[in-house]
């Protein structure tokens, strides 16, 4: 086994990984989840509430909600999309060593997989997850598109951000699996244009009628209540501070967010250069979109990538957690390539050498960065 791994760098960059993420989970386990925690407290108990499907289902098995459910939960649906990920590459690549390089750039990136352990309770992983979900189920029929409006529309009863965040990177998969590679009828426009138009009111809806109408006090205490043990003053002090989101409207997000955006703007630089560490993984990308074989295809492929990032950048002017939204751009940006992979090519594309000396360094340095953060570097 030694052998293997010294004859294979990649093969040790994947144990490295391992170890760099138990490491990331024992030290998310040692801090408090303070906004996890109050987003498992919030239910429909005053009526329709933005950012509250997740909390409801927990209301109905915990009528006290404890701390550690947030780690058992986000813990259980991490496992689910490392596995769904694991599932998805060996049916687009598979898993011998020709292929090691992209799986280590792929699913040892800071980007992804560590990134999601070191925001566990955030509610990121889902439309992850059900991105990945919808790449691996058959396409052919318009239950497809009726399924992806249906996750989309789920994704935004979790949290409304998603409308940016996945939703985009959902309709790209949908486009490219399922209307670029059979001929649309009537009944699959219709079909799409229907889930667009519902996606697009269940945003509106959740954004400017999700809003709390009671008092902030009577909103507090109802969360506070749910608290399982109330004797923690941290948790009091925090339900009261973080709380008050639920009654935030649009404008104070931007207001927020474009104060802090001096600050925030210093970490663009370290954002270029971990994009950048990822070098061979986008000219595999770009040679893959090359090798489309049909030209069509081919626009609507970066139709679909501008598309995505213009959503992103709608989310750095609204809401400032930057760390968070340039790792699940480049998140989606994986997701997109596992699409772009199943469309017809016209030539193979060579892999990413895993025998290139600065192929291996910048994989090595890739597998070292333990995650990328929520709102700055690190």
């Amino acid at each position: 086994m030694n052998l293997r791994l010294r004859e294979n760098p990649w093969r040790l960059m994947l144990a490295v990984n391992i170890a760099v993420l138990i490491g990331v989970l024992l030290y998310k386990l040692t801090r408090e989840p303070y906004v996890p925690y109050i987003h498992l407290l919030v239910d429909y108990h005053f009526g329709f509430t933005k950012r509250a499907l997740i909390g409801a289902g927990v209301a109905l098995f915990f009528d006290k909600v404890p701390v550690w459910l947030v780690f058992a939960l986000s813990g259980a649906v991490w496992l689910i999309t490392l596995a769904l990920f694991a599932k998805l590459f060996r049916r687009t690549f598979g898993f011998d060593d020709a292929h090691l390089p992209l799986f280590v750039f792929m699913a040892g990136s800071p980007f992804f997989l560590k990134n999601f352990m070191h925001t566990l309770g955030h509610f990121d992983i889902y439309g992850c997850a059900f991105a990945i979900g919808l790449l691996l189920i058959p396409a052919r029929s318009i239950w497809f598109v009726l399924l992806a409006a249906a996750a989309s529309m789920i994704l935004m009863l979790i949290h409304h951000i998603h409308f940016l965040m996945y939703v985009p990177t959902i309709a790209v998969i949908v486009l490219l699996r399922h209307y670029l590679r059979r001929r649309p009828t009537r009944s699959s426009a219709v079909a799409g244009l229907t889930a667009l138009v519902a996606v697009g009111i269940l945003f509106f809806a959740a954004q400017f009628l999700g809003t709390m109408s009671v008092p902030a006090a009577e909103f507090i205490a109802r969360l506070q209540g749910r608290i399982a043990d109330p004797s923690q003053q941290d948790l009091l002090r925090y339900t009261h501070a973080f709380g008050l989101i639920w009654y935030q409207p649009l404008s104070q997000e931007i207001h927020d967010t474009w104060e802090r955006m001096p600050s925030n703007l210093l970490g663009v630089p370290v954002f270029a250069l971990l994009i950048w560490l990822h070098a061979p993984l986008w000219k595999y990308f770009a040679g893959l979109i090359r090798s489309l074989s049909d030209p069509l295809h081919r626009r609507i492929v970066i139709a679909g990538i501008v598309a995505v990032s213009a959503a992103y950048l709608v989310m750095f002017a609204i809401v400032f957690d930057y760390s968070r939204w340039i790792s699940n751009w480049a998140v989606c940006m994986f997701l997109i390539l596992h699409a772009v992979k199943t469309l017809p090519a016209s030539s193979e594309v060579p892999m990413i050498s895993s025998d290139d000396r600065r192929t291996t360094i910048l994989g090595a340095i890739v597998t070292l960065i333990p995650r990328v953060g929520i709102v700055r570097p690190f």
